[in-house]
């Protein structure tokens, strides 16, 4: 079972899985969350973990009024192809 938090010591989400966590890390700026980059570790990569990892920030974002930026690369192209995540994004 996947477990997500948002580790705000470590200023980043975290989604636990076998071989996991994924992480993405973040930063908050003014009304906005900038997720700056998101990572699997190797084993565990290919599996849909970081695409599960996006879609929990983004339900989470959702729920506490976030308003999020992605400059990570795969971050935007998660995005991209999500139409219906598109009201989280500032």
């Amino acid at each position: 079972m996947s477990v997500f938090r948002d580790n705000t010591h470590a200023h980043r989400y975290e989604l636990d899985h076998k071989g996991g966590p994924s992480f993405a890390r973040y930063r908050d700026g003014e009304g906005v969350r900038v997720i700056v980059h998101v990572e699997t570790p190797a084993p565990a990569r290919g599996q849909g973990h970081a695409a599960a990892l996006m879609q929990a920030l983004t339900e989470h974002a959702r729920a506490s009024g976030l308003k999020l930026t992605p400059v990570c690369g795969y971050a935007r192209a998660w995005f991209a192809r999500h139409s219906s995540a598109q009201d989280v994004l500032a």
